[in-house]
Order: structure tokens, then C-alpha cells, then sequence
């Protein structure tokens, strides 16, 4: 489903993604695990065809993200760390507004908006002001947003970065929801525990570099005792 092959970034003397290669089976919920400044945002912003790697390439479904980002685009839903609303809108009028730049049509539009909200727990709040939204429902918004075009991969820049204690919990169960439904989820996280409960692989990124992956289990086994490793 998504094969990573040597993917680099540079960015003059400074090498923020150092070689980086991984492979995804379909259905694989990944944890993404690093200290500020390793690597993460800069591999989902590659991999979302955002921005352009110095070497390497990306592959989702065998399709290319240097030769062919628009097709990439149909396939993935990104959600970054720093989301983006409109205030004036409704909850239903934001969702409608992305769906109609997909160009999904108004009737299925009118279906799919109440079992997204749904899905994300917002039904009750289907007609109020994206402004007035809790930090944690604007979340959930956005990504009923990554949704509506019915992506096969989802990737996901510290979805509970900010979250209070009962938002993170009503993230992660959605995310498991999602798991279920058999999406491809990338997350990434510098919290490891944060991680552990909602993912079935666990990479650990630092300085660019890859250096451990594996399920959940065997990398809390390679970080107990680690001196060199800083994953707060």
C-alpha cells in the first residue's frame, strides 16, 4: 500500500529526512514517534505531495508522489498539526464547501455530510458556528474533512497534540473506528504512550533517521534503557 524508498530532504548544509525507507501493508494503523524536530512533519508533507523530497520517492498504491501528486491527492486525506477553519461557516457548511471542491455532488453531499459528523461524534453540532467549536471538535471536524472524498490512506500530524484528556480519548476511539473500516493511517506523535493504544507499527524517527520500527511491544522493549533515544 505504501512503500517509502530512500526518501531525503535538504535544505542547504541541513539534512532533515536522512534515507528514510518503509513499507506499509494496507490496512496497517503506523505511529510516527519522534522529539520535535526529527523528521515527521517533514515525511507526511512529502508523502501529501506538499513538498518536494531532494531524493527518493513515495509510493501509495504503486502510484508515484513526484510523478503524479494529482492522483496522490485522490487517495489520501492530510490532516496537519496546525489545522485551518473557516469561522463563518457551519459545521455542515464546511464540510459541504470541501465536498463540493471535490466535486462530489450536491445530493450525495446532503447523505454523506450527517454520517461523517456521525462518525466523528458531531451530529449535535451540525449547525453551529465552526468558531464557537471546542479545540477538540474543530479536530474532529477536520478530519470528517480528510473523509469526505473516501480516501484509502489517512495521515495525520499530531492529531491529539493540544487535546485535553476526554477529547484525546474521543479521538482515539475514532481512529479505531477508521482502523475497522480498513483505512491506512499514518500518525505521528513525540509521545510514545500516546501512540501505543491506537497503532499496530511503531517507527521511531530521529534526526532524519529511521532508527527502529516494528510492532508496539518491541519498540517499548528497544527504548527501555536507551540512553541516546529522547521521546517525551
Amino acid at each position: 500500500m505504501i512503500e517509502i524508498k530512500g526518501l531525503t530532504k535538504k535544505y542547504g548544509q541541513f539534512t532533515a529526512l536522512d534515507e528514510l525507507n518503509l513499507t506499509l501493508d494496507e490496512g496497517t494503523v503506523f505511529g510516527f514517534v519522534g522529539a520535535n524536530g526529527a523528521g515527521k512533519s517533514t515525511t507526511f508533507l512529502i508523502v501529501s505531495t506538499l513538498l518536494q523530497p531532494t531524493s527518493g520517492d513515495v509510493f501509495i498504491d504503486g502510484v508515484s508522489v513526484r510523478e503524479k501528486p494529482a492522483d496522490i491527492r485522490k487517495l489520501i486525506g492530510y490532516m496537519p498539526d496546525f489545522f485551518g477553519v473557516y469561522d463563518q461557516l457551519k459545521a455542515d457548511e464546511y464540510l459541504d464547501f470541501y465536498g463540493a471542491s471535490y466535486g462530489i455532488p450536491e445530493e450525495e453531499r446532503k447523505k454523506l455530510i450527517p454520517q461523517l459528523l456521525e462518525l466523528v461524534n458531531l451530529s449535535h453540532k451540525r449547525y453551529s458556528y465552526v468558531d464557537l467549536l471546542s479545540r477538540g471538535m474543530k479536530q474532529r471536524l477536520c478530519l470528517a474533512r480528510c473523509l469526505i472524498h473516501d480516501p484509502k490512506v489517512l495521515i495525520l500530524d499530531e492529531p491529539a497534540s493540544g487535546l485535553d484528556p476526554r477529547a484525546r480519548i474521543e479521538m482515539r476511539d475514532i481512529l479505531k473506528t477508521l482502523k475497522g473500516m480498513g483505512k491506512t493511517i499514518l500518525i505521528s506523535s513525540h509521545i510514545l504512550p500516546e501512540l501505543a493504544e491506537m497503532c499496530d507499527e511503531i517507527g521511531v524517527i530521529d534526526n532524519g533517521k529511521l532508527i527502529a520500527h516494528g510492532s508496539v511491544a518491541e519498540i517499548q522493549k528497544k527504548l527501555q534503557g536507551e540512553k541516546t533515544i529522547t521521546v517525551r
